[in-house]
């Protein structure tokens, strides 16, 4: 299957480059795999959605907030966080993004092969170029979780326990 990685976030601002940061180690480790394709951008909504277009998978890597302990990782469909809910006028959230994409007949991913790994994030308002050190931790584990599930059940919807 055609697989798309895209790793999100900001590098400017702490916690909230965690998506990028897994996405370039996650890179590393399956340079040479010709089915897969490891990205990285800044954007949601439509961009995010127009980015899936022609895979048969998507994995999006992106920092969260649900209220677990910082640095847990979550297994998470699109509609399962507020977090991918835009409030911009100018763009619309992933859920109504890839809605619109299927109507509009672009070949888009199934939904059941559309996953979200979130890392719980401590800090999203401070400029820092590093993350936290709970959410820095979670880098390793959050690799593993990525490639695990591409190389096994993609629509496994695991959670790691917090700790």
């Amino acid at each position: 299957m055609n697989t798309l990685i895209l790793g999100l976030g900001n590098p400017l601002v702490s916690d909230d480059g965690i998506g990028l940061k897994v996405a370039r180690e996650v890179k590393a480790r399956l340079a040479g795999r010709a089915d897969v394709a490891v990205e990285e951008d800044y954007w949601g909504g439509l961009r995010l959605m127009e980015r899936m277009v022609g895979y048969d998978r998507a994995m999006v890597i992106d920092a969260v907030w649900t209220g677990a302990a910082p640095g847990t990782i979550l297994s998470l469909r699109p509609d399962d966080l507020p977090i991918f809910k835009s409030v911009s006028s100018h763009d619309m959230d992933l859920p109504a993004a890839l809605q619109l994409g299927r109507q509009a007949g672009l070949e888009l991913p199934d939904e059941r092969q559309i996953v979200v790994v979130g890392i719980e994030a401590e800090d999203v308002v401070t400029f820092a170029a590093g993350c936290t050190p709970a959410v820095e931790a979670a880098i390793p584990r959050a690799v593993e979780q990525v490639v695990r599930m591409l190389n096994g059940d993609f629509a496994a919807r695991p959670r790691e326990p917090a700790g």
